[in-house]
C-alpha cells in the first residue's frame, strides 16, 4: 500500500498527519510511505528524520498525492483555493477529519471522486477503538492548553503564595464540561495551584473529576448522557436551570474554561451575555467549543475580546498550536485505523466491524454514512 502524507495547508495547521517513527512502522509492515517536502517541518520533524525511517520524499504535493493509494492528513484536503480534492487519485482512501456531519457537501464530493472516505472523528467511543480516538488526543492537547493561556490571561497568580509582604489568595477556577478536555483543563490548572470547580451535566462524570481534586458543579440528577459518551442536547428548562446556576457561580470565578460539545451541533450556551456582566473584572473566559459557536453568548471565535472588563478568548485549533505532541497522538490513532484496515499491504474493508463501519463515510461512488446521508438530504431540501 502507497501511503502519503501531503503537507498540510489549512491557515494555521502546524501538525502533520504521520511522524518518522509511525512512518518507519508502516514501511517495516511492507508499506511505502511517501512525506510530502517540508510536511513535517512545522511540528519539528525533518524530511531527513523520515528518510531515515525509509519514507521517501515527494517534491511537490501533485506529486505526493499522484502516488497515493491511502492519503492520511489532519485537515480534510480543501476543495478549492487550492484544490487539493482533484489531486487525489480516483479509488484511493483519504484519512482525515473530513467534518461530514457540519458539511455533507464535502462527503458528496468524496463520492464523487469515488473516493473512500474515513472521518477520524467518527470513529465510536468504544474501548476496542480508544487508541483510534483522535478526538480524545487532540482534546487532551487543547484542555492543557486552555489552562495555560487562562493563567496567562489572567492578572493573578494561580497559586496560593506566602511571602514577606503577604500572603496571595489561590485563583478559582471553573471547567464548563468534564469530557477530556475538561478532565485535562482541570488537571492541568490544579497542577497549576489553582481551587478548582468541574461542572457537568452528566452525574457519572462527577467521581472523575473529584478524583482530580476538584470540586464537583451538577445538575439535579439526569440522564444527560448521549451516543459515545457525550452529553445530549437538554429540554429548554433544563438548559435555563444550568445558565442559572452557572451565572450565580460564575461570579466568584477568576478563570472560566468551557469545553461543552455535542457532536454535529451548535455549542450549547452556557454563559450568557448577562452572567459575563456579573463576573468580576479581570475575569478570564477561555471558550474551547468557539469552533462550534462557543459556550459562551459574547464568544467571538477566533479572536480574544474584553467585555465589561471580563477577557473573552475564543481560540481555534488549539492542538496545532502544540503540534509536536499533538502530531505524535494523532499518528499513533492513524496507525491504529491502518493496522485494523490494512492486511498485507491491500485495504480491507470490513463493513460489519463497527469501527470501519462507525467511520466510512464514503465508498465505491456512494455516502454510505447514515447520518452523513441524513444531513445531505437535510441540506437539499
Amino acid at each position: 500500500m502507497n501511503v502519503v502524507v501531503p503537507k498540510e495547508i489549512a491557515p494555521g495547521e502546524r501538525r502533520v498527519a504521520l511522524t518518522p517513527d509511525v512512518a518507519g512502522r508502516l514501511v517495516k509492515a511492507g508499506n511505502a510511505v511517501i512525506v510530502e517536502r517540508g510536511a513535517g517541518d512545522a511540528a519539528g520533524f525533518l524530511d531527513a528524520d523520515y528518510q531515515s525511517a525509509g519514507a521517501t520524499i515527494g517534491a511537490s504535493a501533485a506529486e505526493t498525492y499522484g502516488a497515493a493509494g491511502m492519503v492520511v492528513k489532519v485537515q480534510r484536503p480543501l476543495p478549492d483555493g487550492p484544490d487539493e480534492l482533484s489531486l487525489i487519485p480516483q479509488g484511493a482512501t483519504l484519512v482525515a477529519f473530513l467534518q461530514p456531519l457540519s458539511d455533507p457537501q464535502y462527503a458528496a464530493k468524496l463520492a464523487q471522486r469515488k473516493v473512500t472516505g474515513m472521518s477520524m472523528e467518527l470513529i465510536p467511543r468504544i474501548s476496542r477503538a480508544q487508541s483510534m480516538d483522535a478526538l480524545s488526543s487532540q482534546a487532551t492537547v487543547s484542555g492543557y492548553k486552555a489552562a495555560l493561556l487562562a493563567a496567562d490571561s489572567l492578572p493573578k497568580f494561580f497559586p496560593m503564595l506566602m511571602t514577606a509582604a503577604g500572603t496571595v489568595p489561590p485563583a478559582k477556577v471553573l471547567v464548563l464540561g468534564a469530557g477530556v478536555a475538561g478532565l485535562q483543563a482541570i488537571a492541568t490548572a490544579r497542577r497549576l495551584g489553582a481551587v478548582v470547580t468541574g461542572f457537568d451535566v452528566r452525574a457519572v462524570v462527577k467521581e472523575q473529576v473529584e478524583s482530580l481534586g476538584a470540586t464537583f458543579l451538577g445538575s439535579p440528577p439526569q440522564d444527560a448522557e448521549g451516543a459515545g459518551g457525550y452529553a445530549k442536547e437538554l429540554a429548554a428548562d433544563q438548559q435555563k436551570r444550568d445558565q442559572e446556576l452557572i451565572a450565580s457561580t460564575a461570579t466568584g470565578m477568576d478563570v472560566i474554561i468551557t469545553t461543552a460539545l455535542i457532536p454535529g451541533r451548535r455549542a450549547p450556551l452556557l454563559i450568557t451575555a448577562a452572567a459575563v456582566q456579573n463576573m468580576r473584572p479581570g475575569s478570564v473566559i477561555i471558550d474551547l467549543a468557539a469552533e462550534a459557536g462557543g459556550n459562551c453568548e459574547l464568544c467571538e471565535p477566533g479572536s480574544t475580546v474584553v467585555k465589561n472588563g471580563v477577557t473573552i478568548a475564543g481560540p481555534l485549533n488549539l492542538p496545532s498550536t502544540m503540534p509536536q505532541h499533538a502530531s505524535m497522538l494523532y499518528a499513533k490513532n492513524v496507525l491504529a485505523l491502518l493496522t485494523l484496515l490494512v492486511k498485507d499491504g491491500t485495504l480491507t474493508m470490513d463493513m460489519n466491524d463497527e469501527i470501519v463501519r462507525g467511520a466510512c463515510v464514503t465508498r465505491d461512488g456512494e455516502i454510505v454514512n447514515e447520518a452523513v446521508r441524513s444531513r445531505l438530504q437535510g441540506v437539499g431540501a
